[in-house]
């Protein structure tokens, strides 16, 4: 069987939204963008990509403001709304590889944006695309809004509404490497319903846009569609995306970016 975004395809389920916890989590996580995919790269996989406003990873870069975010071309520039104040960027090393580097951003009252920390990340194993569609394997390219947070372990601090449950628990059929995934994450707003858990597998455009694509902590290798970083990354962005600044994510490979 063909891999696919669905926990159902995963875990033979076809367990729809519920309104009990029981339910819930027996059928958790049902249409997510990450499962156990596995980077057949390897340790070949090209080098992440740094964001053109420098920096190593976990430290904040030292460039100048920019009016614009680094390496965001005029058409994905012109979908960030004007009320974002946050923006994570996932610099993607190419169109057809896993690894990636996130950089968060803060746009300050004089409009400019100043850099903030980068980590290394992966997305989806097989690369970027602005078409994304159940089960490519893909990410997708895009400028989404962040508005729901969640995880298996207790809220650490976040400003964005935050749901706890063991509906993030991963199948133990999995690699034990993967168990973790979903300790924390944050929802990136394609095809779901802003304001509700991450966990939730309702998709407004229909089951074959995919969904439940998320920020994720990393396993090392790539993705079915979503973007991972470190634990201490997550704690990070958890602990300082704010509603009030209507943070976004900006995310494809770095010509898809800039184009």
């Amino acid at each position: 069987m063909t891999r696919t975004e669905s926990w159902g395809a995963m875990r033979g389920t076809a367990t729809i939204r519920t309104a009990t916890l029981a339910a819930a989590t027996a059928g958790a996580l049902l249409l997510t963008g990450c499962g156990a995919a596995h980077d057949s790269a390897g340790s070949t996989s090209p080098k992440a990509a740094a964001p053109p406003a420098g920096g190593s990873p976990g430290k904040k870069p030292a460039a100048a403001a920019t009016r614009t975010l680094p390496g965001v071309g005029p058409d994905m520039s012109a979908a960030v709304p004007a009320s974002a104040r946050q923006a994570i960027v996932v610099y993607g090393a190419g169109p057809a590889t896993s690894k990636s580097t996130v950089a968060l951003f803060t746009r300050a009252a004089d409009g400019l944006w100043h850099g903030g920390p980068t980590w290394p990340s992966h997305n989806a194993i097989h690369g970027w695309t602005t078409a994304h569609h159940e089960g490519d394997l893909k990410s997708p390219v895009g400028v989404f809004t962040l508005h729901d947070a969640g995880g298996l372990l207790a809220d650490p601090g976040a400003k964005l509404p935050y749901h706890q449950s063991t509906a993030f628990t991963t199948p133990a059929s999995w690699p034990k490497g993967y168990h973790h995934d979903f300790d924390y994450v944050i929802a990136i707003d394609y095809n779901r319903v802003v304001g509700t858990s991450p966990a939730d597998p309702t998709r407004p455009q229909g089951e074959s846009k995919g969904g439940g694509i998320w920020l994720h902590m990393d396993h090392g290798v790539g993705t079915s569609a979503c973007v991972t970083v470190s634990k201490d990354a997550m704690r990070y962005l958890l602990r300082t995306l704010a509603p009030s600044d209507h943070p976004v994510i900006v995310m494809g490979d770095t010509a898809h970016l800039a184009g």
